[in-house]
């Protein structure tokens, strides 16, 4: 599934993911390919975005993604709040 995550200031990543856990106003919750479409608010934390392969290439998003120490497959994006939108296997959110 698509996954884009964009800021006021600049797009802070798109790319094909397996899954993604995001922190919900009521508790984190995670949507993988398939998910009913939904629409959330998203508080202060971080998304966890479990990459579809090692090869997406970071260059144009330097400085706003955390890599996974332990899985290369991981990364980590601090978001301030935010909404997210799901449907038809294409993720949107619009982050602080």
């Amino acid at each position: 599934m698509k996954l884009e995550i964009i800021t006021p200031e600049k797009k802070m990543f798109e790319g094909e993911v397996d899954a993604v856990r995001f922190p919900g106003i009521d508790g984190s919750f995670q949507v993988l390919r398939g998910h009913a479409p939904i629409i959330s608010a998203l508080s202060e934390g971080k998304i966890k975005v479990d990459l579809s392969n090692d090869d997406t290439d970071f260059d144009d998003f330097s400085g706003s993604i955390e890599p996974d120490s332990t899985n290369s497959r991981v990364v980590r994006l601090s978001i301030k709040g935010g909404v997210m939108e799901m449907q038809n296997d294409k993720i949107i959110v619009l982050a602080d």
